[in-house]
C-alpha cells in the first residue's frame, strides 16, 4: 500500500457495519475484497480482524476516494503496527475485478453500491442538488461523459426514456421537454429548479421532485447497473468454497439485479442464499445515520463443486413473537394483511316468506 497523507472530511459512518462483518464471516488470516472502498469505513473494520497474515483488497474508480481511503488505512496501519494485514488498493471499476484478482482466492467479497457520502457532500462533484455545483456526476473523473453533456446533447425522446427507465419517474416526458427548452443546463441547482417547476412534489411524496431525475443521470453516466451485473457474474469465480458474498443496495434497480442474480445462482447450486429476505437497518441505526434507511443487504455462501447440500446459516428467533429470522439486523417488514371486516347486520332474524 502506498502511503498517503491523512485526510478527513468528517467522521464516516458505514451502513450496516456489524451485519457486514457477520455475513462476510471475517476470519483472521483470510483474504477479503471490498469492491466499493469509498472512505474505507467497512474496509477498516475488516482490516482490524484479519491480522498480519490476512489480505485486504480494495477497489474504487474514484481517484479522490482512493486517495482518502489510502490515508485512512495508513493511519490504521500506524495504530495496528504488526497486526496490520497486507493491503492492496486498485483504482479501477469493480466490473474489472476478475482481471486483478486470482480465481478462487477470496474468503469474502463486499460491494456497497450507490454513491459515497463524500461524493454527495461535495458540491463540485455534482451528485446532489443540496448545494449548487457543476453538473458532473462522474465517479471516475478521468472518464469523458458528464451529466451536463447528457442533458444538453441527448434528444428529448432518449432523455425521457432514460429518466423513466433509470429514475422510475412517471413524469419523464414532461421533465425531458422542460430540460430541452431550458438548455443550456450547467448546474445542479438549475436542473433541480427546472424539474421542480414542471413536476412539483405530489401529495404523499417524501423526496424532492428532482431526486429520480438525478438518480437516472448518475446511473447512466457511470453505467452503474452494467457494473453491478458484471461484478455479480464474476463473483463465483473469485470466491473460495465457503466464501461469502455480501452486497448492499440503495434503490430498487440495484436490489432487483442483486436479488435476481443471487437467487438464480442459488437455484443452480453455485451458492446457498443466506438472507431469504433483505436485511435492513434498525431504528437506532437510521436515527444515527439517515442514509442507512434505504440500505438492503443480501448475502450468499459459495458451495464446493459438486456440493448440492445447502449449508444453512443458523436461524434466529424473535423472542417476542417467536418469528423465524435469518439476519442479525431487522428484516424488511412484510406487509401485514388487513383483518377482514365483520359484516354489519341489524341483529334481527331474516324474515321468511310464507
Amino acid at each position: 500500500m502506498t502511503e498517503a497523507r491523512p485526510q478527513s472530511s468528517g467522521r464516516h459512518v458505514p451502513v450496516l457495519s456489524q451485519d457486514v462483518i457477520r455475513y462476510l464471516n471475517v476470519r483472521e488470516g483470510g483474504t477479503y475484497l471490498d469492491c466499493t472502498l469509498g472512505l474505507a469505513g467497512h474496509a477498516s473494520q475488516i482490516a482490524r480482524l484479519l491480522g498480519p497474515h490476512g489480505h485486504l483488497i480494495g477497489f474504487d474508480r474514484d481517484p479522490q476516494a482512493l486517495e482518502l481511503a489510502s490515508g485512512t488505512l495508513f493511519m490504521l496501519a500506524r495504530e495496528l503496527c504488526d497486526r496490520m494485514p497486507q493491503v492492496t488498493l486498485i483504482g479501477e471499476a469493480f466490473s474489472s475485478v476478475a482481471e486483478h484478482v486470482a480465481p478462487a482466492s477470496l474468503d469474502g467479497l463486499l460491494a456497497d453500491f450507490g454513491v459515497s457520502s463524500m461524493q454527495i457532500d461535495e458540491a463540485q462533484r455534482g451528485f446532489s442538488f443540496q448545494a449548487d455545483g457543476p453538473l458532473d456526476m462522474r465517479q471516475d473523473t478521468r472518464q469523458g461523459l458528464t451529466a451536463a453533456q447528457v442533458v444538453n446533447e441527448m434528444d428529448e425522446k432518449e432523455l425521457a426514456n432514460l429518466i423513466y427507465e433509470y429514475g422510475e419517474e412517471r413524469r419523464s416526458w414532461r421533465i425531458a421537454r422542460a430540460i430541452v427548452r431550458a438548455r443550456p443546463v450547467t448546474t445542479t441547482g438549475q436542473l433541480a429548479r427546472i424539474v421542480a417547476g414542471c413536476a412539483p412534489m405530489m401529495k404523499g411524496d417524501r423526496i424532492h421532485p428532482a431526486t429520480r431525475t438525478f438518480q437516472a443521470l448518475r446511473i447512466h453516466v457511470n453505467r452503474e447497473l452494467d457494473e453491478i451485473q458484471k461484478l455479480l457474474e464474476a463473483a463465483p469465480k473469485l470466491l473460495k468454497p465457503s466464501g461469502h458474498l455480501v452486497v448492499i443496495s440503495f434503490h430498487s434497480l440495484e436490489d432487483r439485479i442483486a436479488k435476481d442474480v443471487i437467487k438464480d445462482l442459488g437455484s443452480k447450486g453455485i451458492w446457498t442464499v443466506i438472507t431469504r429476505k433483505p436485511v435492513v437497518a434498525d431504528e437506532e441505526e437510521t436515527n444515527r445515520n439517515p442514509r442507512a434507511r434505504s440500505a438492503k443487504l443480501r448475502a450468499a455462501e459459495m458451495l464446493a463443486p459438486g456440493d448440492n447440500t445447502s449449508s444453512k446459516r443458523p436461524e434466529y428467533k424473535d423472542p417476542g413473537s417467536a418469528r423465524q429470522l435469518t439476519g442479525f439486523a431487522q428484516l424488511k417488514p412484510e406487509k401485514k394483511a388487513k383483518p377482514a371486516k365483520k359484516k354489519q347486520g341489524s341483529g334481527r332474524k331474516p324474515r321468511l316468506r310464507e
